[in-house]
Parts: C-alpha cells; sequence; structure tokens
C-alpha cells in the first residue's frame, strides 16, 4: 500500500512539475522570431494579407513574424514541413481551402492535416474573382459561358496550384455550367498574372486581394464573385450564381501550428490575432483588399476546417479529379 501511495505521489509531482514547466514556457513566450510560413509565392493573395498580418503581430508581440514562402503543390509541401516541425510556437502557417481540399484531393500526402495540426484562429473571410484578360470577348458570366461553349477545349484556366480554392473554384464552374477548361496550374497567383494579363491563359477564380488591384487598374476584368450573393467589399460586382444558380464557393484563411504545440502557447497567439482583426486600422487594410475580418476561438476555427473539409470532398469526388 505505501508503495503505492509513493507511486501516485510520484505521477502527481510530474504532472504539476510539467503543468508548471509548460506555465513558465508560456510566460517566456515569444523570445525569438515565429516563423510564418507560407504556401504560395510572394505577391500573392496569401502572402499579401500574411504580410499586413505579420507586421501587426511583428509590433504587438515583440518578435518578428518571418515570412516564409514554400511554394509548391498547393500548399502541401508548406503544410509538410509545418507538420514535422517543433511544437513549440515559434513555426505557424497560412492556413487556407487548400488545406481542407488536399485531405480528399491528394492520395499519397505523408501527412493529415487535422491529425497534425492544431488550428489556432481563423483570421479573414472573403471571396474569389472570377478574372478573364481586358480584352477577352465577353463582359458577363453568361456571355463567358456562352464563347467557352463555342469554343470548346480552347479555353485555359490558370489557378494558384492542384487543390487550391482558386482551382476547385474554377473546376465547380465547369460542372455547373457544362462547359470545358484546360486546368494550368501555377506556383502560386502571383506567377499566373503575367499570363493572365497577356493572354496567354483565358481566366482564373482568383483570391479576391490578389487580384482586385489589376482589376481597378483596368489590368484585368473581373466578371463574377465567387460567393452566394454579391461580396460586401465589391458591391458592384455581380455573383455567379446569378447566371449559375447555386454556385457558391466561399473562402476562409487562417493559422494553425505543429501538433502538440502547447495549448497556452495556441491561446497567446489567438488573443493577438484576434486583437488586430478588431483593430480599425487593420479592419481598414483588410477591407481595402476585399477581405473581411473573422476573429474565433481555435475550436470555432478546427470546427471550420472540418466543415470544409468535408464540404470540399463531395466536390473532388464528384468531379472525379486526384492529385497523385
Amino acid at each position: 500500500m505505501r508503495n503505492c501511495v509513493k507511486g501516485a505521489a510520484f505521477w502527481l509531482a510530474c504532472l504539476v512539475a510539467a503543468l508548471t514547466g509548460s506555465s513558465a514556457y508560456a510566460q517566456n513566450y515569444p523570445n525569438r522570431p515565429i516563423h510564418f510560413i507560407v504556401g504560395f509565392a510572394a505577391g500573392g493573395p496569401n502572402d499579401i494579407v500574411a504580410r499586413i498580418l505579420g507586421d501587426y503581430l511583428s509590433t504587438a508581440m515583440g518578435q518578428q513574424w518571418v515570412i516564409e514562402n514554400r511554394a509548391g503543390s498547393g500548399g502541401m509541401l508548406a503544410a509538410g514541413y509545418v507538420t514535422t516541425s517543433p511544437p513549440d510556437g515559434y513555426t505557424v502557417m497560412f492556413v487556407a481551402p487548400n488545406n481542407a481540399i488536399g485531405e480528399s484531393l491528394y492520395k499519397k500526402l505523408p501527412f493529415n492535416f487535422r491529425r497534425d495540426t492544431v488550428p489556432v484562429a481563423s483570421t479573414l473571410r472573403l471571396a474569389n474573382l472570377m478574372v478573364v484578360p481586358p480584352d477577352f470577348p465577353a463582359n458577363t458570366v453568361a456571355e463567358f459561358i456562352d464563347y467557352a461553349k463555342k469554343n470548346a477545349g480552347k479555353i485555359n484556366m490558370a489557378s494558384s496550384g492542384n487543390g487550391t480554392s482558386v482551382h476547385m473554384s474554377g473546376e465547380l464552374f465547369k460542372l455547373m455550367a457544362g462547359i470545358d477548361m484546360t486546368h494550368v496550374p501555377y506556383r502560386g497567383s502571383a506567377p499566373a498574372m503575367p499570363d493572365l494579363m497577356s493572354g496567354k491563359v483565358h481566366v482564373m477564380f482568383d483570391n479576391l486581394p490578389g487580384s482586385i488591384g489589376f482589376v481597378r487598374s483596368g489590368k484585368l476584368k473581373a466578371l463574377a464573385v465567387t460567393t452566394a450573393q454579391r461580396w460586401q467589399a465589391t458591391p458592384e460586382i455581380p455573383a455567379v450564381a446569378e447566371t449559375v444558380p447555386g454556385y457558391e464557393a466561399s473562402i476562409w484563411y487562417g493559422i494553425s501550428a505543429p501538433k502538440g504545440t502547447p495549448p497556452e502557447i495556441v491561446a497567446i497567439l489567438n488573443k493577438a490575432i484576434n486583437a488586430a482583426l478588431t483593430d480599425p486600422k487593420m479592419v481598414a487594410k483588410f477591407n481595402e483588399i476585399g477581405a473581411v475580418p473573422a476573429p474565433s476561438t481555435p475550436e470555432e476555427f478546427g470546427k471550420l476546417i472540418d466543415v470544409e473539409t468535408e464540404k470540399w470532398r463531395k466536390v473532388v469526388e464528384f468531379a472525379n479529379i486526384s492529385v497523385e
């Protein structure tokens, strides 16, 4: 009996020590730069948002948020890097629909995003923007569909990579509009822009922050947004659903960390991110690029990822597409 008591006391002491150590660790966090991993090339919408948010958090948290662009495989290279990084709060990743889509689209991933990461916070809600070159012979979605049907197999659809929301928004449009387009993946939206502006590719369903500036400058032409109704930041641009009833592809951004990151660290990050999303100056910056702040708890963001993973699984299966 005495040995049992001693054993229980030992494990209780270990538990107290672990909790105390974790608390002390959190009190000193952060004490060095935080690496913010973005799965797409610099200059694209994810990168634009990451740098706006990173600048704020660098000042607010007293340590530099270092943006690292690890482009490739629709953001899966970046996700793979993060899932194998130390769970110490010093490596976090930019999360978007591509991470939810990847679970069903990619057949041989060495990780499972939901299993191998922990949600930290939702950041933004936004739309994708259906854009074409300025001289493309269509000014509306209806005219685009008519042109595509008359030129079957001749329309090239650019995307920021396989399995991104940009890609899947286009695939959903193809299915629901009954047209054929050839998918041309790039290593992010930014690398696709020169070819889109010059007409080498003919359409892209880009995240709004990456293309709205080109639309406003006349370098691209916007036909529609992908949300169910017109997007509040661009009310002058119609929704695809006004022409293709039932079409909808809402976009969201967030931040996750490697599995095993201490809850205390997740809580610190969540608090700092939510503060950024409610700061009036930050809200104004995000509104300028067509994004709406979406603060959340880690649990709420995790539920969103679960819902989106299953939503896009159905699209992947219905479209019968996969990436090895």
